[in-house]
């Protein structure tokens, strides 16, 4: 791999980008303000690899966030995608595509009997959540520390301190009485849920969960957590809604619900639905769904919702990972990424907690044990930066901040696991 030169293309592109776009990205993490130096600008990708613009190429473990669970340009979505844009980029028409995603996506959830498409894991949750209100006739919405949902003014809510804390809004131009409307809870604690329950209970719509939190690093769920705020939401008759934006044919074909056996009342999705294509979508019950315009009064609508580009990307990676052996051959060589991350830093003595679902991963820097957003901020976050900068050094990209995801793909050979745990090895050892 080419790895050795400088960045100058890369720091040219961004030096343009900062006359014209704020901070110089279109998404903020990616201007690696949490790992230092400059980003890297990506010019192609093609399996597990990826190449910036001065030519250097690195095993790739962002995979888009998630949503590339095939590789980069997997030549049969690549065709799939270029036949369809052949036969026009966009109609705001129905098209057969966004039935056979549509049918696809409710055979895999049991949970799913209609679903309808838009354009982003914002939009998906944003709708979900007016769903759930509509249904209910209620206004509260109950969320987990850490767990982000998009970037919605009323999901917008920092982590509070105590077990019932209020919504504070976590960005300026997010009205109060918006993020008040939000009630922020710790991750893994259904003690603390039950005590707002008895608190706000008769006010709350529905609690919105990342099932296996990805977005303060990869926090599983404790077990029977789930199970357990399953069993609460539907005694108190509030909706549960699973955002499975990044877990939904991530960790199982049928995602997190399929893997802990737990079937909310909707289902957000979103990134591998797509293929690597903008796309999202929100399901459940009938009659839940039934009650979206135009068959019922909740009102929500996309002119890109259902794009048959995008379309034509998930219904034939979703054909793909239909295939026998997928997940297993998934856990395998995420088993093998752990275990590899883990020894180099035993050898090293440096302290991590890799906590693994499948697929995506997190190392944090700390000796304990990560179970909620309070645990997760705990963790060495400049050591973690300084293991980025080592492993990108080494051709490896991570995710540029602490409190993401690592995710493997289908892609990666075993010639690219190797180079990772060497790589890990030598950027460890470089630690002080």
């Amino acid at each position: 791999m080419k790895k050795a030169g400088s960045n100058e293309k890369s720091r040219w592109l961004f030096a343009r980008a900062r006359e014209v776009m704020p901070g110089g990205v279109n998404s903020p993490v990616r201007a690696f303000k949490a790992v230092g130096g400059q980003p890297l600008f990506i010019e192609r990708g093609s399996g597990s690899h990826i190449w910036d613009a001065d030519g250097k190429e690195y095993v790739d473990y962002v995979c888009s966030w998630g949503p590339l669970i095939l590789g980069h340009a997997h030549p049969k979505v690549v065709a799939a995608v270029s036949e369809a844009a052949a036969k026009g980029m966009s109609f705001g028409a129905p098209t057969r595509g966004e039935v056979e995603l549509a049918e696809a996506i409710c055979k895999a959830f049991p949970s799913i009997e209609m679903v309808r498409m838009v354009n982003s894991g914002t939009e998906a949750v944003m709708s979900a959540v007016r769903l759930a209100r509509a249904f209910t006739g209620k206004e509260k919405v109950v969320k987990f520390e850490g767990c982000y949902h998009g970037h919605s003014d009323g999901l917008l809510v920092k982590a509070g301190s105590g077990a019932t804390t209020l919504g504070i809004p976590d960005s300026p131009g997010v009205p109060t009485a918006f993020a008040e409307q939000t009630i922020s809870v710790p991750f893994n604690d259904i003690d603390s849920l039950a005590t707002v329950f008895d608190t706000l209970g008769d006010g709350i719509a529905c609690v919105v969960v990342e099932p296996v939190a990805g977005n303060m690093g990869v926090v599983p769920p404790k077990a029977g957590f789930l199970a357990d705020l399953r069993e609460l939401t539907h005694r108190r008759r509030v909706v549960l809604i699973f955002d499975e934006v990044i877990t939904g044919f991530r960790v199982a074909y049928g995602g997190a619900q399929e893997l802990f056996s737990v079937e909310p009342d909707l289902t957000c999705l979103g990134k591998i639905i797509g293929g690597g294509m903008p796309v999202g979508a929100y399901g459940g019950r009938r009659g839940m769904m039934e009650m979206v315009a135009p068959c019922g009064p909740v009102y929500q609508a996309g002119t890109l919702s259902g794009n048959p580009v995008a379309m034509a990307a998930g219904v034939e990676t979703l054909r793909i990972l239909c295939e026998p052996g997928t997940y297993e051959r998934l856990e395998e060589m995420g088993r093998k990424v752990e275990e590899g991350m883990i020894e180099a830093a035993r050898e090293a003595g440096v302290p991590i907690r890799l906590n693994r679902v499948g697929s995506m991963m997190t190392a944090f820097f700390t000796a304990g044990e990560v179970s909620d957003y309070a645990t997760a901020k705990a963790s060495d976050t400049a050591r973690y930066a300084e293991f980025f900068r080592g492993m990108l050094e080494r051709g490896v990209y991570l995710a540029p901040s602490q409190f993401e995801a690592a995710f493997i793909s289908l892609a990666h050979s075993k010639e690219d696991l190797e180079a990772t745990r060497e790589a890990a090895e030598e950027a460890f050892k470089g630690m002080p």
